[in-house]
């Protein structure tokens, strides 16, 4: 474990939000003679518009330096491989902020090795996700180099317990910090969507509308009149909604407009198995990717084979655990990318979706040359060339083990069977 004492005399480079730990974390290792570069990732974070102020911040509380790095295409790109992955951690979060950290590491990594700094900084806590994905995403990427995390130093835990005492410390030093005692709850923003967590949703009793939207409004805000959109995929990317070009970033960041519009994927609430091993709660937004997402569901569902499904429910359930444990980078993440390009590459088509007060529904599919689906052979009429005769021998081979199970003893009926 590195520790504060370890570090006099070096240089650390701090990825930085410009928040209460970022702040806090800077002032006080200059205060302990280290030198400290804030790098602050630029993923499109919705609640940060201005990225000279977050230098302004850092500067303020001894920072050395500051570098901002556009990580626009790289957030975009690991976007729509949720989406192809449909990697919906625990069924409802789109791993956001997962995702987000592979990139923040990835973007940061090469800048640490321009400058030949070794030791990477963050303020991650101690009892969440987020040490993990720092830590193993920065030792997959360059093993030289070392993590700090202050929230695992005896030194700094001593002299900050929480969020009061950092306020209080920033207060005292007159640091232009945002946070207050009074903040409801956290927030941690990307281009793919926010995560609110902590303060008052800790508790169980107050609804996750207690949240004010920051990518959309709520349903009750929401047009009272629904509106269709179409997204066009070209092996499984979205290239074109409501008819005109987008690439990814373009894809996801109209997405979020059309999405925040309507309500839709705001304020999911998902009580979760964190990584470390305790039930944390968080309230999410992702617009875009619950828009672009569900569009491409429905398209695969058009494509995929039965066999084909089950392998790629569990590729899907497999990427949503390793993007979310922060092994993004791994040769089991390398090979389930590798065995999804199969089917992104069928993955054409046009879907049409109705947005309505939080609600999306199937409108309808044209231009999927790559379908299953066929109207002839699942018609209940008397047409198409699967002839309903001819379930009788596929029934007959079927009845074979059946009966095979009932002589043997095999067959439990449940209680409710009588």
């Amino acid at each position: 474990m590195t520790t504060v004492a370890d570090l006099k005399g070096q240089t650390v480079a701090f990825a930085a939000s410009g928040g209460l730990d970022s702040c806090t974390v800077t002032k006080w290792l200059t205060e302990h003679d280290v030198r400290v570069v804030a790098l602050t990732a630029d993923i499109a974070q919705p609640d940060e518009a201005n990225f000279d102020e977050v230098g302004e911040r850092m500067k303020a509380c001894g920072a050395s330096d500051y570098i901002a790095i556009r990580l626009h295409d790289m957030i975009a790109e690991s976007g729509i491989e949720v989406i192809q992955f449909q990697a919906k951690y625990e069924g409802d979060y789109w791993n956001t902020t997962g995702i987000g950290r592979h990139v923040i590491v990835a973007g940061l990594v090469p800048e640490m090795q321009k400058r030949g700094i070794k030791v990477l900084g963050h303020g991650a806590t101690g009892r969440g996700n987020d040490q993990v994905r720092f830590q193993l995403c920065t030792n997959m990427l360059d093993p030289s180099l070392t993590i700090y995390a202050p929230w695992r130093d005896p030194a700094f835990l001593s002299r900050f317990r929480g969020r009061t005492e950092m306020i209080d410390y920033c207060n005292e030093r007159k640091l232009p910090i945002k946070a207050s005692k009074e903040s409801p709850y956290s927030t941690d923003a990307n281009l793919l969507g926010l995560t609110h967590e902590a303060g008052k949703l800790e508790h169980l009793t107050v609804g996750p509308w207690f949240v004010t939207p920051g990518m959309g409004v709520k349903p009750m805000d929401a047009p009272n009149e629904p509106e269709t959109v179409t997204v066009h995929f070209d092996h499984g990317r979205p290239v074109s909604i409501n008819g005109k070009a987008v690439n990814a970033f373009q894809a996801i960041h109209q997405a979020n407009v059309l999405g925040g519009k309507h309500a839709i994927g705001i304020c999911t609430h998902l009580v979760e198995n964190r990584f470390v091993g305790i039930k944390s709660r968080g309230v999410y937004e992702a617009p875009g990717l619950e828009l672009l997402g569900t569009a491409y569901r429905y398209l695969l569902q058009l494509i995929i084979d039965r066999r084909s499904r089950e392998l790629y429910d569990t590729l899907s359930a497999f990427m949503a655990k390793q993007i979310y444990q922060g092994y993004g980078f791994d040769l089991a993440t390398h090979m389930a990318r590798e065995a999804m390009k199969p089917i992104a590459k069928l993955a054409t088509g046009t879907i049409a979706l109705k947005l309505y007060k939080g609600t999306l529904t199937y409108e309808g599919a044209t231009n999927v040359p790559a379908q299953l689906y066929s109207e002839a052979n699942a018609s209940m009429e008397a047409i198409g060339s699967f002839d309903h005769a001819d379930s009788e021998g596929f029934l007959r081979v079927l009845q074979v083990s059946a009966r095979a199970l009932a002589v043997n003893g095999q067959v439990t009926p449940p209680a409710w069977a009588g």
